[in-house]
């Protein structure tokens, strides 16, 4: 059975004159027909799935449709025609230090996060030394969070939705961030938690990235799905060439 299906999903934007001119001119305009409206597919029929232990590099360039399709992977979005099937529990990392507050110590921060993740108060006490351990900010744990580079509070952040073992877990570009002995590390957690069955989607711009840890790879441009499958080597050759290409 697939952990995660996604069938025909399509997500779309609606901008217009509302927004600008509010409510009673919306009306009025709207009764003599002279109201604008512009219609943008952020994706469109994207159509794939996902076995136990897949782990799927999302790529393409800058407005591809990437961050808005993890958004309804997540749940977070509703598409908005299409659907997506999800078989067990999702943890999703896509905008680092959000849920965050500055003002509140990294112990206070963890929890929070924790919390808003699911996680029970027992398994941040049993696991929270693990994570501080993880992020290597074992001297920070009394810290204002506010106070951390913004390379430190990714770290928290990833030891947090990486340590707690979901079924499915969702990163946009967060093995990109620390030094390059956290992304080696990362990147080990990240096959560690591929042989215990974790799901996990990757976006990068990285493709020697996405060739050394992904086992099936998504082509998005503009929305639109080019290519999904397992080919991970032919796909981000074709990927490359076609960039390639854009600079000529």
């Amino acid at each position: 059975m697939a952990v995660l299906e996604l069938h025909n999903v399509s997500i779309r934007y609606i901008t217009g004159d509302f927004k600008d001119i509010g409510l009673k001119e919306f009306v009025l305009r709207k009764i003599t027909r002279n109201y604008h409206v512009t219609e943008f597919w952020a994706d469109k029929d994207v159509t794939f799935s996902l076995e136990k232990g897949d782990m799927l590099g999302i790529i393409g360039s800058n407005g591809a449709g990437k961050s808005t399709l993890l958004k309804a992977i997540a749940g977070i979005m509703e598409p908005t025609q299409g659907w997506v099937k999800r078989n067990g529990t999702v943890a999703a990392l896509l905008e680092l230090t959000s849920g965050f507050d500055g003002d509140l110590t990294v112990k206070e921060n963890a929890y929070l996060r924790g919390a808003m993740l699911g996680y029970t108060r027992k398994f941040m006490d049993e696991t929270f030394e693990e994570i501080l351990e993880f992020a290597e900010l074992q001297d920070f744990a009394d810290r204002p969070f506010k106070q951390l580079s913004s390379g430190m509070k990714s770290r928290l952040a990833f030891s947090i939705a990486s340590l707690v073992k979901p079924d499915i877990l969702i990163l946009d570009e967060v093995l990109s961030v620390g030094d390059g002995a956290f992304k080696a590390k990362s990147e080990a957690k990240m096959q560690e938690m591929m042989g215990g069955g974790t799901t996990t989607i990757l976006v990068s711009h990285s493709l020697s990235q996405i060739r050394a840890l992904c086992s099936k790879i998504l082509w998005l441009d503009k929305g639109r799905q080019v290519e999904f499958g397992e080919d991970v080597e032919g796909i981000c050759d074709r990927y490359q060439a076609f960039l390639d290409r854009k600079k000529k």
